[in-house]
């Protein structure tokens, strides 16, 4: 069964690697069943600036579920070079002999503290803009591959759900086709042990409890709205927005009038078809925890 509307299960994972001038960076995304979005970062210290804007991305692309997103990046080797400001060098040299002159021999500056000075040695700059910016571009796709795993695995739900509603209606259709016959045969059965009974009984009053009987042992109205929601289930799979919230409600209200059914079964048949109802129920129930 095709739907016009994509379902997405919050269940996902998603694994993808890139580079740029400065490395490579390797993204892993993992996505569960949540009540709501749930991010958690795992980042390097140098890129820890992102998560706002990380959390931006995600928010735009997902609507519930519980997603652990984690970065590697390993530098490129080999090219990176250490040079010596020799103008600071100098001046602090020179700083260094004027206090020399006043405070007298064997303070002088040596080699490596000159080295530990602020700004005397530096390593070339990575350019920290292009590296965040390569950042977000292989988040994004590693968040559509994650988008992509959650529709897929979505149709396979709805799917699943779509075939047991099919089911549920055949069933519903069983029951509102034996009823007649069953709610007779109940009556008869009644009237057959009436006329077993001796003595004065009163036909009206026997009349009001055979009817007050059907009336309770009747479920037209439970069989009309078990289709009612089967209909509505189908018709929220067909929506372009989060539906896991409505379908699990509708869940609880199938079962519901699956409850009712059963309590007023009035044979082992209809009792069976209750069961099969319920059974059925349950497996999309579970499902629809899943779906976001």
């Amino acid at each position: 069964m095709s739907h016009s509307a994509t379902v997405y299960s919050m269940t996902a994972f998603a694994r993808s690697s890139s580079e740029c001038p400065q490395g490579r960076f390797t993204w892993e995304l993992r996505s569960v069943n949540h009540r709501y979005l749930e991010p958690h970062f795992r980042l390097p210290d140098a890129l820890r600036d992102l998560e706002p804007h990380l959390r931006e991305r995600l928010k735009k692309q997902l609507g519930r579920g519980k997603v652990e997103c984690a970065l590697r990046f390993q530098p490129l080797q080999g090219d990176a070079k250490l040079t010596v400001n020799t103008e600071l060098v100098e001046q602090l040299n020179h700083a260094a002999d004027l206090v020399h002159s006043v405070i007298g021999p064997g303070n002088a500056l040596d080699a490596l503290q000159i080295l530990q000075w602020p700004g005397v040695l530096n390593s070339e700059e990575v350019d920290g803009k292009a590296l965040q910016q390569a950042a977000l571009e292989a988040f994004d796709a590693s968040l559509a591959t994650l988008k992509e795993t959650r529709a897929r695995e979505g149709a396979d739900l709805a799917e699943m759900i779509s075939t047991r509603l099919e089911k549920m209606s055949e069933i519903v259709s069983l029951v509102t086709t034996d009823m007649p016959q069953a709610l007779a045969a109940q009556r008869q059965q009644l009237q057959t042990k009436l006329d077993e009974l001796s003595g004065e009984i009163n036909s009206d009053r026997v009349e009001q409890e055979m009817v007050m009987l059907a009336q309770k042992a009747d479920v037209a109205e439970e069989l009309d709205r078990l289709n009612t929601h089967i209909n509505e289930v189908k018709r929220i799979l067909s929506s372009n927005e989060p539906i896991g919230r409505r379908l699990d409600f509708m869940m609880q209200e199938l079962n519901r009038e699956a409850n009712t059914l059963s309590s007023k079964s009035l044979t082992a048949t209809i009792t069976q078809h209750a069961v099969d109802l319920k059974v059925l129920i349950e497996q999309m129930r579970e499902q629809v925890q899943n779906i976001e």
